[in-house]
Order: C-alpha cells, then sequence, then structure tokens
C-alpha cells in the first residue's frame, strides 16, 4: 500500500462514521474523502464500510484496516513529537503539562521563560488525566505523588507542594476558630468530591474529618479554593495562592504528611534537546528563587 492519504482518511472515516467529520478532521474537502475512500475500496478489490443515511459503517474488513491504520497514526503522532523538540535553537511550540493546582507556579515560570525566549510559544495544558510523552503529547510534564514509573521517561525531583487549612476571614466569624484537632469535626469543610482521592492531604482530611462535614464538593482544586475564599468552610489553599489573600485566616499550618512531592518528567528522546534543557532549568531556578507551591 504506497498511499497513506487514502488510509488515513479511511481510518478517520471509520473512528466517526461520517464523511463530513473525516473532512472536518482532515481538513479537505467532503468530496476528496469519498474520492480517497472510493479509490481504495477499488484498488483492495474489497467494501470497507456499509453506507447508510446516517453515515458510514465499517465492514469486517474496514475494521480490520483501522485497526491498523490506528497503529500507525500512533506511531506517526508519537515521531512528530519527537521531532518538533529537536534541534539546537530555543523556539517553537513548548508544551508543558500539570495539575491546574500548580499553575500559580506554572504560569510565572513560562511566562519568565518567555522574556528570555521570546521565539518561544508556550501551551500550557492543565488537567488531572496522564498525558503520554512518549506520543508527543507534552514536552514537560510536572506531576505530583509517587515517582512516576514510565520506563521511557526521565524522572527528577522538583520541588514539593506545601498547603495549609485556611477559612476565610467572615467564616470564622461566623463559626468560629478550631482551636484543636478535637475542634475539627464541628467545623465545615470545602474538599474533592471523591473521598477516596489519593492526594495526602485529602487521605489526611478523611481520617481525621467524616466525610459528611465536607458540604462543599469539587473536582476542581480553583474552585475549591474560591469556596474556601466565599467562605463556604475550611479547606486546603497553597501557601502561595493563600499569600494573595489577606481575608484568609491559617487554621492549621502545613504539616509534612499534606505534603506531595512534585516530579519533572520527559521523554528520553527529548531530554536532551535545548529548548526541554533551557525551560527545566529555568523551571527549577525559578522555583528555587520563589516560595513553596
Amino acid at each position: 500500500m504506497d498511499n497513506w492519504d487514502e488510509i488515513r482518511t479511511a481510518f478517520q472515516v471509520a473512528r466517526l462514521g461520517t464523511v463530513s467529520g473525516a473532512a472536518e478532521v482532515l481538513g479537505v474537502h467532503h468530496a476528496t474523502v469519498i474520492r480517497h475512500i472510493d479509490a481504495l475500496e477499488g484498488r483492495l478489490g474489497v467494501k470497507l464500510f456499509q453506507r447508510h443515511a446516517r453515515g458510514y459503517t465499517a465492514t469486517e474488513a474496514g475494521h480490520d484496516l483501522m485497526r491498523v491504520a490506528k497503529t500507525t497514526d500512533d506511531q506517526f503522532q508519537q515521531l512528530a513529537g519527537r521531532i518538533k523538540g529537536r534541534g539546537a535553537d530555543v523556539s517553537g511550540e513548548l508544551l508543558v503539562t500539570s495539575l491546574v493546582s500548580l499553575a500559580p507556579l506554572m504560569v510565572g515560570a513560562l511566562a519568565s521563560f518567555q522574556e528570555s525566549h521570546p521565539d518561544v510559544i508556550v501551551r500550557y495544558l492543565t488537567g488531572d488525566r496522564l498525558f503520554r510523552l512518549e506520543y508527543g503529547e507534552a514536552h514537560v510534564a510536572v506531576r505530583a505523588g509517587p515517582a512516576p514509573e514510565e520506563p521511557d521517561n526521565v524522572v527528577q525531583a522538583f520541588t514539593r507542594q506545601d498547603l495549609a487549612l485556611y477559612a476565610s476571614q467572615d467564616y470564622v466569624e461566623r463559626h468560629g476558630k478550631p482551636e484543636s484537632m478535637e475542634d475539627l469535626p464541628q467545623h465545615r469543610f470545602v474538599a474533592h468530591d471523591a473521598p477516596d482521592s489519593r492526594a495526602p492531604f485529602q487521605r489526611w482530611l478523611r481520617e481525621h474529618i467524616p466525610y459528611e462535614r465536607v458540604v462543599f464538593r469539587s473536582t476542581d482544586s480553583r474552585v475549591m479554593e474560591r469556596a474556601v475564599l466565599a467562605g463556604a468552610g475550611i479547606g486546603f489553599v497553597g501557601l502561595r495562592e493563600a499569600a494573595k489573600h489577606p481575608t484568609l485566616v491559617q487554621i492549621m499550618p502545613p504539616r509534612p504528611e499534606w505534603r506531595a512531592p512534585l516530579w519533572l518528567v520527559t521523554h528520553v528522546d527529548l531530554h536532551r534537546t535545548a529548548k526541554v534543557q533551557a525551560f527545566l532549568s529555568h523551571l527549577k531556578t525559578y522555583a528555587g528563587d520563589d516560595s513553596a507551591c
């Protein structure tokens, strides 16, 4: 088979089920999609799709082709991600990922990095999902928790995420300030919606506070911080973020068991590139010069 464009088109049609969907993803006219499918079926001498009013459904032969095409497409994406990071210049896209709770640290580091390297285009993606560096989904990932163990990644210890328990001044005026551990279960809390969250500070809260006392729950750290600021209850806030809000009252100072170690993760094929090395060095210096997360 010598025409990858036709195979890629068939893969997208099988994946999306419509000619229009495939055309949009591929950035071509729908007539081009139909022409590719017809040519590929003619060349192979077999029907790859059943046409119907709702779109296209892959036949058994179409499913076989889709499996092979998906593997090839993944390999192309992996290769493209690696090629993008190569070269001696610190320029082009720099794609960094982390949990959104690290944004106060990462945004400052990325912005100051751009000041020194104005030809860099920053893409900063946040989320709970694990971005796959081996498929070129990121140049650098900042991860929290146990040390990542993917065999093709380079993992370096970074810094730590220090948090404390805070409440708003308004909350303290309405409900008082707990004076001891024994007082905590009498108060209202803001925490993660999943009681089985693996974050060390959330595990500590689960062990010491009845979950029904968590009266404001969310999966987004930004929402939880805003809820604490709004007086919904006592919650964990990073020291860096808390310093920006003088109305916050520290209920309990940081404790070692609440700390989440942070790791810098890069793929082995991109780790030594000029752009990645320049950013890693900058990020370490930036985090060392600033306060803990």
